[in-house]
Order: structure tokens, then sequence, then C-alpha cells
């Protein structure tokens, strides 16, 4: 760990010296000398103790693991191709095309290409058979794919059943090397521009073409894409009815790579907002990558709660239940054990924790409640 805590200082050195691709680097090389399993759990005190009360609200140590620290990582060669092009007028209708090498699956799953004023993205296009209840989309965590996070999350086969299209949009690595939603940007946290602006561009074309109405989708994610999710909750509350956070950070938490570092560690972020949007958020307990303490801060304090403790096969785990200070609903699951991991995903996929709760079965159950 005196290896990782030199290599973060020397990072947050070269960031600060306005070189924060070499830092990336930096981490990266680090990481790349380390195993790249997350670490087994420690012994925990039991849900509910003093002791377990007390060690979910402090933050994590420094030399705590940083597993997808290239959650920072961006490209700003690409920077300018972020404002809308002269030719287009921002909020002007975006376009949405087949790949030409892309063939319709028996689930309907098709890669298209979305391109609009914000920027362009390929992403792949789940539509369930029978009638359209509503549409989800989901932010894949950094280094993954859409369809890696498709598939190991297993939102196709929880959505479809219950009517909602799914859509799985997949960064570029010209728009972050480590292929991260840019939650800790600020340019990447209004309602318009960036990617908050392409993605909620990308539903709206997804809806009018499937007619869906208002009030009928939902945004989710990992790590950096929960971390999008929440900001997509923030800045388009009309557009997405609820938001679905596994082992994400509260808008506003971070805005440049010193201060997104101190989050993902657990140090205090005076800025972070909760999100104040019906929302359900998955957190794994032992997560060396996002500390627990994010999950609080996007949940915020909570009226009217209800707490139960499950235990039986797979992991132990909590769920609280409850109003925000706006009277949203809101429920927090707390995963013993458990790291930085879709809980309840397939086994060889990336981030998955087959031992959870069902996050993804979860996610739609709680989504269908908030159908307007």
């Amino acid at each position: 760990m005196t290896d990782f805590k030199e290599t973060m200082r020397k990072s947050l050195a070269l960031t600060r010296a306005g070189n924060p691709a070499s830092a990336t680097r930096l981490i990266q090389e680090s990481l790349l000398r380390s195993s790249p399993d997350a670490k087994p759990a420690s012994s925990r005190p039991a849900i509910g103790s003093a002791t377990d009360h007390a060690r979910r609200r402090n933050t994590r140590s420094a030399d705590a693991d940083v597993e997808d620290a290239e959650i920072l990582d961006e490209t700003p060669s690409v920077r300018a191709t972020r404002s809308p092009p002269a030719s287009r007028a921002p909020g002007s209708q975006g376009r949405s095309t087949s790949a030409a090498d892309a063939a319709a699956a028996p689930t309907r799953l098709e890669r298209r290409r979305h391109d609009c004023a914000y920027g362009m993205r390929d992403y792949l296009l789940f539509v369930p058979s029978g009638d359209i209840t509503g549409i989800i989309v989901m932010l894949h965590g950094c280094t993954q794919t859409a369809e890696d996070f498709s598939r190991g999350t297993g939102m196709n086969e929880a959505a479809g059943p219950a009517g909602f299209i799914v859509i799985w949009p997949e960064q570029g690595r010209a728009y972050n090397g480590s292929l991260c939603w840019n939650w800790f940007r600020g340019s990447d946290q209004a309602a318009s521009g960036g990617e908050p602006a392409l993605l909620a561009d990308l539903v709206r074309t997804i809806a009018r073409e499937h007619g869906v109405a208002e009030g009928r989708s939902f945004a989710a994610g990992l790590s950096a894409g929960g971390a999008m999710a929440a900001i997509l909750g923030q800045t388009h509350p009309e557009l997405f009815a609820a938001i679905g956070v596994h082992s994400g950070l509260a808008p506003c938490s971070a805005h440049d790579a010193v201060s997104a570092f101190g989050a993902m560690r657990g140090d205090p972020a005076p800025s972070a907002r909760p999100l104040g949007r019906p929302c359900i958020v998955f957190q794994g307990l032992a997560d060396h990558t996002v500390a627990p303490v994010n999950a609080h801060r996007l949940t915020g304090p909570l009226i009217e709660v209800e707490t139960r403790d499950h235990t039986g096969p797979g992991r132990t785990y909590r769920t609280t239940r409850g109003q925000s200070g706006v009277g949203q609903a809101v429920e927090l699951w707390e995963i013993e054990g458990a790291g930085h991991a879709w809980a309840g995903g397939k086994a060889g996929s990336s981030y998955t924790d087959p031992s959870g709760p069902n996050a993804s079965i979860e996610m739609v159950r709680f989504f269908s409640t908030q159908v307007t």
C-alpha cells in the first residue's frame, strides 16, 4: 500500500501541474503491477451494530485501493468537439441510425450510432416484444463496453418481461482514454451541453421512435456510469422519472481530477448534492474503488425509514427504504463483503458479483413503481 500511496501523491502533483495525462499513465502503470482482482473482504462487525453504524459513515484511509483510477482519464484534444457545431442549433433533433454491419438479433439487440448537436456515440438497443412500458438507459463503468455491461448485468432479461426498452450507450476512447463517462468534469455536469445533453438527446430520440411518453424514462449505471446517471437525474428531471446508481457518486461530487480522487476515497465533498429524485442505490461495503459513504451522499437524509437486514444464500445485505427531504421514494441497498461490482451480475463479465442480490431485477421493480 505504501507504493500505491506514493503513486497517488505523484499523480496528484502532476494533475496540479496541469498534466493529467501523465498522472493517469502513472496510475495505470501502478495498477497493472497489482492484481486485477478485488481484495477479499476483511472481518466486519454485524450489520446494525454500533461499530457498523460508525464504519458506514467513516471515510476510508488514503491507502484504499482504487482499481479503476482511470475514472479520471480524459483526452483534452477532443474537448472542442463537445460544443454544438455551428451547422446545428443546440437542442435540434438528433439522428439515430443503425450501423451498416449490424444485424438484428433474435432479442432485437441492435448496434446503432447516435449523432446530434452535442456529439456522437455508438450504442446497443434492446427492444422487447410486446407492449412498451418505458426506457432504461444503462451507462457502463470504466474500461467496459456496452456489450460487456449488457451481458454482465443481465438487464435485458430483467427489463424485457416488464416492457422496458434498454439503451446501452458506449463511451468512445477518443472522449476518454479509459472509456469512462466524464462525470467529474464541469463541462459534463450541465443540461446545456456535454455528455448529459448528448445522452438526453439519445433517450428522447428513442422515445420518439417508439412512442414512449414523458415520465417513462430512467437512467442507471455502474461506477463512472452511475455517477453520470446521477447527473442526468439532476440535469434532466423532466425526462428521467427515477435513477438507479450502483457504486457511484452524487452529483457535483467533483469538478476536476483532484477532487474526484478525494470523493472516490471518501474525503469530504462539500459540493455534493443528494439526488432529490426517486432513486435506488446499491453499494458494496467492501468497495475499495468508491467509498461507501458516497451512497449516503446520493440518498441524503431520509424520513419515514424502514430498514431490514437480509441473510440467506449469497451475501448478507441491508435495505433502507424511505423518503428524501423533498418527498421522493428512495431505496438504499448496502451489501456486506461486496466490492466494486454489479450485484447479482453474471460470472464471466467484468465488475460483476453473482453472489449479491440481483440489482437489475430490483431496479426494474423500482422503476416500474415510478412509471406515470
